[in-house]
């Protein structure tokens, strides 16, 4: 059990079974297992830059390597229409569709698969919290599933890895908006422009 926290202007994230607090703050209520609750610096990172992206409403979603879902499960809140949870991993996708019924988000769909198991796209909004060689790897792929103006968050980069993976997704038509170092890792906002 961990004690409930607050990340950023707008979140308070909670265990399960603890009593919701009516304030101002948008509660992600989540279960504590191998895919973390939201300390790491990097989830409580994407949350702070995903609070700050206009246009989250009506959007349609992917948080690829969702792991808890915890982001997709955040940008509903914030009003997105429609979000996919996509993670190679059984057990994370298994994990995810746990956390969307305790926050009882009925507009997220969880997949256990690889990217090509996606059939819809474009996406308005991607988040991507995973390690840098694979957001190295799927550049071209994410470029493809997203349309002109498509926000993109990426976290899990190393600090040494920043320039390279900046570079990647620039090359596929992507600009910088934000670019955010924590203690260990990285963060970056990325726009699609073309």
């Amino acid at each position: 059990m961990y004690q409930p926290f607050d990340i950023g202007t707008t979140f308070r994230i909670i265990p399960t079974g603890e009593e919701l607090v009516a304030d101002n703050r948008l509660p992600l209520v989540m279960k504590r297992g191998a895919f973390g609750s939201g300390e790491h610096e990097t989830t409580q990172s994407c949350l702070e830059i995903l609070e700050s992206i206009p246009d989250i409403v009506g959007s349609r979603v992917l948080d690829f390597g969702c792991g808890t879902g915890i982001l997709a499960i955040a940008a509903t809140k914030l009003g997105a229409n429609r979000a996919v949870c996509l993670d190679i991993d059984h057990q994370a996708a298994l994990n995810a569709r746990e956390n969307c019924r305790l926050n009882e988000t009925d507009n997220v769909m969880c997949i256990a698969g690889s990217i090509s198991c996606l059939r819809e796209q474009p996406f308005d909004l991607i988040l991507a919290n995973i390690y840098g060689d694979i957001l190295l790897s799927v550049a071209k792929t994410l470029s493809g599933m997203a349309r002109s103006g498509t926000y993109t968050v990426l976290s899990g980069i190393l600090w040494e890895d920043n320039f390279l993976v900046r570079q990647e997704y620039e090359k596929y038509g992507f600009r910088v908006k934000k670019n955010c170092f924590m203690d260990e890792y990285s963060s970056l906002l990325l726009q699609k422009i073309i």
